[in-house]
């Protein structure tokens, strides 16, 4: 298919894992990408797969004022955009007495106020018809232990999918959310445990997946690709969980 031919998507957290995937997944089908993350290296490298025309921006998620600075490069680079998926996050888990000021502000401006102020402003240059989608977390639906923090802040963007895309609506935007279950991703490496902890906290995970394993980060890609494609025009401010059955048997 070329569902995404002569458009223009933006992934945030482009360069690795989900992001890059879907990034993948977009160029696979005709998009032009722009991509934005903190490794420059990694950067380089992605865009080195995406396609002549690609645009790799080192930008930091976490930050209203990177925010501005990104649509204002875009804009100088005379660039409009038909999708953006905002993927870029962080999650870190810790039990409630050990949470601390610092990890709730590390994680809700990564998670919330990043996507929130990049949402904003980029709209003056999304197109007519065009599509955002935010990635979310099952964590929202679950009462995991040492997550809290984590899934409020998921639980916070899902939120913001149903009244941003009621404001957006008039310009004929939608803003939907994908909610991955575990997925194999880098992710897994930094959530601020050690090894034993995480290899411990993986299998656990895993045995709670109805299909019996983790998801891959192609299969996130395909979703996000069906939210900003015209077949889901019907679909908007609200959210597709793709979790193997985690959250729902």
């Amino acid at each position: 298919m070329n569902r995404f031919a002569n458009k223009t998507i933006l992934v945030t957290g482009g360069a690795s894992g989900i992001g890059l995937a879907t990034a993948q997944a977009y160029a696979a089908e005709g998009a032009r990408l722009v991509i934005t993350g903190r490794d420059e290296a990694q950067l380089a490298q992605a865009r080195a797969t995406l396609g002549h025309d690609a645009i790799a921006l080192r930008n930091d998620a976490a930050s209203a004022t990177a925010a501005k600075e990104l649509a204002g490069e875009l804009t100088r680079q005379g660039v409009t955009l038909d999708g953006i998926f905002i993927n870029a996050g962080i999650a870190k888990f810790a039990p409630l007495a050990d949470v601390d000021e610092a990890l709730w502000d590390l994680t809700f401006n990564t998670n919330v106020k990043g996507p929130y102020f990049q949402i904003q402003a980029l709209a003056p240059l999304l197109n007519a018809g065009a599509s955002v989608v935010i990635n979310g977390s099952i964590n929202a639906h679950l009462g995991m232990p040492s997550s809290s923090v984590y899934a409020a802040s998921k639980a916070a963007v899902i939120s913001l999918a149903k009244t941003l895309s009621a404001e957006l609506l008039p310009r004929g935007v939608r803003v939907n959310v994908v909610s991955p279950g575990p997925v194999e991703t880098p992710l897994y490496g930094k959530l601020g445990l050690d090894k034993a902890a995480l290899d411990a906290t993986a299998a656990q995970i895993q045995a709670q997946v109805p299909l019996g394993r983790f998801g891959k980060p192609a299969e996130i890609a395909s979703t996000v690709l069906h939210l900003s494609a015209p077949e889901s025009a019907f679909i908007v401010g609200t959210e597709i969980i793709a979790d193997g059955g985690m959250s729902q048997l």
